[in-house]
């Protein structure tokens, strides 16, 4: 079993409730806008970190964050792409069986074509009424079992 983290907009905030969540997982996944390189630093006491930068991450410490990213983990092929209306292809044909986008705000867990798609909505400032929300992705051979975790504030 692989237990994978997935945050996304955090811009620039993390938050203590998100270091608990995370506390115990193998990996962290974080598709962009991160707002501020200490996130990323935060994060990598926690887990080994995947992370690509999002449409507010322009600054020249961005510059060493790709805009996308496919990684391997648990023998799962990730596309992780910050806005997932970006994504120019279709994700089951180049052999990916998990995306992982942020952009929304909006946490979302679906199944198309045999691709599982996750959003884990944003967990940094609060964006008009949506929730404050991060994901984790338990991994167990061929089975995800995703959890959605909003954050009262």
């Amino acid at each position: 079993m692989t237990n994978i983290g997935v945050i996304s907009d955090t811009h620039g905030l993390l938050r203590p409730e998100v270091i608990t969540i995370l506390c115990g997982v193998d990996y962290i996944i974080h598709a962009g806008d991160i707002g501020d390189p200490q996130v990323i630093e935060q994060l990598k006491t926690i887990a080994a970190v995947h992370a690509i930068k999002g449409n507010i991450d322009r600054e020249m410490w961005a510059n060493k964050f790709d805009d996308k990213a496919q990684i391997e983990i648990a023998g799962h092929k990730i596309f992780v792409i910050h806005n997932r209306d970006d994504l120019a292809f279709d994700p089951s044909c180049k052999g990916f069986n998990i995306v992982v986008s942020g952009h929304s705000h909006k946490p979302s867990i679906e199944t198309i074509n045999g691709v599982f798609y996750l959003n884990p909505g944003s967990a940094g400032p609060r964006r008009f009424t949506l929730p404050i929300a991060l994901a984790t992705l338990k991994v167990i051979g061929n089975t995800l079992e995703p959890t959605i975790h909003e954050i009262e504030t």
